[in-house]
């Protein structure tokens, strides 16, 4: 008949085992988390100093040219970032801006290009009607970084979509975007 005392130094001696153990695997599964990168590989992201230079970028190039124009930029999920108007700029030019930059950066398309393949196509109109938020007019273009495509940018203003498309063209080319 085994005793009292041997009964718990057995049981000690299995408890001490059992925390050996997984302090063993413990240890074994941080040292293992330590080789592998802490994150995963970095992916671009459109920052807010980045958008406020793309946006005064633009802004400055278009009003340079002539155009009172608002300039709107979005991240990647067609959330605002920053937008900016120049005080001469028709009120409606804050809503097309950030309509354009939004499309742009939904359907990851220039608006110019979407609605030329509606104008081409129309049974493609339903795209028009696809988000309330789109605005199917030339003049945004979605940021690519790294080619990613991390927002996109939206002008709104100038006496033709093609020209809102210039000063956007100029405030990427100014950070190094597409």
């Amino acid at each position: 008949m085994k005793t009292a005392h041997e009964f718990g130094v057995k049981k000690s001696v299995r408890t001490l085992a059992i925390i050996t153990l997984f302090s063993a695997i413990g240890f074994g599964h941080s040292a293992y988390a330590e080789d592998k990168p802490a994150t995963p590989a970095a992916t671009p992201q459109l920052t807010l100093e980045l958008a406020q230079k793309i946006a005064m970028s633009t802004l400055q190039q278009c009003r340079q040219d002539g155009y009172a124009v608002s300039v709107a930029v979005v991240d990647r999920s067609g959330v605002l970032v920053t937008q900016m108007r120049n005080p001469a700029a028709g009120p409606h030019t804050i809503g097309s801006s950030l309509g354009k930059a939004f499309t742009s950066a939904s359907m990851g398309q220039p608006t110019a290009r979407l609605a030329n393949a509606i104008a081409e196509n129309p049974a493609l109109n339903g795209l028009r009607n696809m988000d309330s938020r789109m605005v199917i007019l030339a003049g945004g273009l979605p940021i690519m970084i790294d080619g990613q495509r991390v927002g996109g940018i939206g002008v709104g203003g100038a006496p033709g979509g093609n020209l809102d498309e210039a000063c956007a063209t100029h405030g990427l080319q100014q950070i190094g975007a597409k």
